[in-house]
């Protein structure tokens, strides 16, 4: 049961953070330890329903919780306290980080393999600039449902492969703002076509994904880790040595110390 609720929590973050700009899924499930077994379980949820159905069902819950309730709160939260949660999220990261390297070095290590992490923490860098450069529109535009479609399986790369926001490629189609407030609202005619599309990417995205962390598995986290690293990057939000800087800081290390007792607990 303790196992179970602890699955919800996380399904939360992963819902909440699916719908705010600059965080990755695929890169907080890396953190919370759960991507190759969501990759597993999914993949092989016709194979063995019953086993991958119980271990994904908390996570499910936890993400539509995480999408229709705390959306909007950790929206606000990151918009009225930027710094405050901006540093919070990095100690969360932080706090994960060694357990993430260790698990990648234990088994082979060749220094060429550095290069995978420069490449990933350089690509997901220029990726957040282009991103904060793209603006908002607030105009709705009457998209078709095929096109919807079609933005929920482009969506679909920003959910499974870590260090890619869904965020950046909603605003590069034009529908972030339609999205958010289809979530609002609970517009079916725009979110169960982009769930289609959405299904339909991640069952090949998985897919290529398994591949390579059968065939490639350490190049694969080394990528991944220059991901992490780069949503840290991203994440910064500048430094004041002021009242608000200091309870940022403060945060930054709580939530090092609540992720690292959480991670030598799973």
């Amino acid at each position: 049961m303790i196992t179970f609720l602890c699955n919800i929590v996380k399904g939360i973050i992963l819902g909440a953070g699916a719908i705010l700009p600059g965080i990755s899924s695929g890169v907080l499930c890396v953190i919370l330890g759960i991507y190759e077994k969501l990759i597993t379980s999914v993949l092989g949820l016709i194979k063995d329903f019953k086993t991958n159905f119980k271990f994904l069902l908390p996570f499910f819950i936890g993400g539509l919780i995480g999408i229709l309730i705390f959306g909007k709160f950790l929206n606000f939260v990151f918009i009225k306290y930027p710094m405050q949660s901006s540093f919070a999220f990095m100690g969360l990261i932080l706090g994960t980080t060694p357990s993430l390297i260790k698990k990648t070095t234990q088994n082979s290590f060749k220094l060429h393999y550095i290069l995978y992490t420069l490449v990933a923490l350089l690509f997901s860098i220029l990726l957040a600039k282009y991103e904060k450069n793209l603006a908002l529109s607030g105009i709705a535009i009457n998209y078709s449902a095929y096109y919807y479609i079609l933005c929920g399986f482009l969506m679909s790369i920003g959910i499974i492969v870590p260090g890619i926001s869904s965020t950046v490629i909603l605003m590069l189609l034009g529908v972030y703002q339609i999205y958010l407030n289809a979530i609002s609202f609970l517009d079916l005619t725009i979110l169960f076509p982009l769930g289609i599309g959405i299904i339909l990417g991640s069952i090949i995205w998985l897919k290529i994904i398994q591949y390579l962390l059968v065939k490639y598995n350490v190049q694969t986290f080394f990528c991944i880790i220059g991901f992490v690293f780069g949503s840290l990057l991203i994440m910064y939000p500048g430094f004041n040595l002021n009242y608000s800087g200091l309870i940022s800081i403060a945060l930054l290390f709580l939530c090092i110390l609540i992720s690292s007792y959480f991670e030598k607990k799973t």
